[in-house]
């Protein structure tokens, strides 16, 4: 079964929980602490694999989660970060988050993407030493990892795609020019799912061919196979349009032509500019020759290459092929998707989601949006650092430890960032 749509979760792994030990050893007094820091959580990671054509995989199994971080103990010694878990998809998926719609990553090359980050891991009683603060008797907790519903989304990587109506010879021009074997019978939908053949030209000359099932008119609107399949010719760099002339079935070569084209123009309006080479297919069973001769006087005045063809005997295909491939060279390279996806600040109008702890006299704050906000700011740049401040200030962080008693001079931690309160 073909499957180019999933939707899955991922959870990267928590961190690790810091430590509280103290040194013991015969002979040695006031050893001092020696609590580990708590590991990483894993992360949860996408590769585009070669050997994957469907997200098959995602149908039956959509809950991933990564391992946890170990949490740290004595003498020092810091926990084991977690293992990342690695999802190899389909060299093309595009990467969606579920929410929004945005793009988070376009999976068209094989370098690994971080989808979901696994936490930080606690920091152990050790890290919270300082010659006034010497025997320090708490450690801090590992972080969260990240949470996500992501959607997975397969945009077949084909630098020609065949395009047209259902039963025009799509798939036997496929079977004509490539050493692919997509089913092929007389009758409407015989293609159900996408299939790519690799078309030889010469040596170290090639280029890959995709055959998605036949459009029909409404296509754009999600009519027939619609939206299935027509994210599939999003990539293609050239279109080889074919159209039955033959008659058999009683259309019009030029108002199949023209209802292909129009479809294209409402899906996706780049589409629509991009070049095709026409073929009018099945030239060898012609019912009414004027239909041919009237179709390629239209298509040549539009300013189209036109080729006459017979898919089933293998005449004129190789034509189309060279010219195929003459033209790619002188086309921009299969389309990457950019990403659109901004990840969200989670900066709150108030700090009321806050957690702030007194520890010997030490104000620790912790929260999952001031941790990311910690990440968004450059604390060797002044305008950063002044930003950073704002947000605290308008959060109404400030208020809340004046409230709980802070004074100026007092230390804030925050994640082992320490500042001088001011007011």
């Amino acid at each position: 079964m073909f499957v180019d749509k999933a939707i899955i979760s991922v959870a990267a792994g928590n961190g690790g929980n810091g430590a509280v030990s103290f040194h013991r050893e015969k002979y040695v007094a006031n050893g001092g602490p020696d609590g580990g820091n708590g590991g990483r959580g894993g992360n949860i990671v996408l590769i585009a694999d070669d050997n994957i054509s469907t997200l098959m995989d995602f149908r039956y199994k959509r809950k991933y989660v990564a391992e946890n971080g170990a949490d740290g103990s004595g003498k020092t010694r810091n926990g084991k970060d977690g293992q990342d878990l690695v999802i190899r998809v389909p060299k093309g998926t595009i990467v969606r988050d579920k929410q929004s719609n945005a793009i988070i990553k376009d999976l068209s090359d094989n370098e690994p993407f971080i989808v979901a980050k696994g936490g930080r891991g606690g920091m152990g009683n050790k890290f919270f030493a300082t010659p006034t603060r010497q025997a320090p008797r708490f450690a801090k907790r590992g972080l969260s990892g990240q949470k996500r519903e992501i959607v997975l989304e397969l945009k077949l990587l084909a630098d020609v795609c065949l395009i047209g109506f259902p039963n025009v010879g799509k798939s036997t021009f496929l079977s004509a020019v490539s050493k692919a074997h997509p089913k092929i019978a007389n009758y409407h939908f015989t293609t159900l799912y996408p299939n790519l053949g690799v078309v030889y030209v010469d040596e170290g000359r090639s280029f890959v061919l995709a055959d998605v099932p036949g459009l029909i008119e409404g296509a754009s609107e999600g009519a027939g196979l619609g939206h299935d399949f027509l994210r599939h010719i999003e990539r293609c760099r050239l279109f080889i349009h074919i159209v039955d002339v033959s008659g058999f079935e009683g259309r019009d070569p030029i108002e199949d032509f023209e209802s292909i084209n129009s479809e294209l123009l409402k899906y996706n309006p780049d589409l629509a500019e991009r070049p095709q080479l026409v073929v009018a297919n099945k030239c060898d069973i012609l019912t009414d020759p004027q239909l041919l001769t009237s179709f390629r006087e239209y298509v040549v005045a539009k300013g189209y290459q036109l080729f006459e063809i017979s898919a089933a005997a293998h005449k004129g295909t190789q034509e189309v092929v060279m010219a195929a491939a003459q033209l790619l060279q002188s086309l921009p390279p299969i389309r990457v998707f950019e990403a659109d996806y901004v990840e969200e600040a989670n900066i709150p109008e108030t700090c009321d989601d806050l957690k702030i702890e007194v520890i010997d006299g030490i104000y620790f704050i912790e929260g999952p949006w001031i941790e990311r906000l910690l990440e968004t700011v450059n604390f060797e740049d002044t305008e950063s650092r002044m930003y950073f401040d704002r947000v605290l200030r308008n959060s109404g962080l400030f208020n809340r430890l004046e409230d709980m008693g802070i004074c100026e001079g007092n230390t804030v931690d925050i994640y082992g960032l320490e500042f001088e309160y001011r007011k």
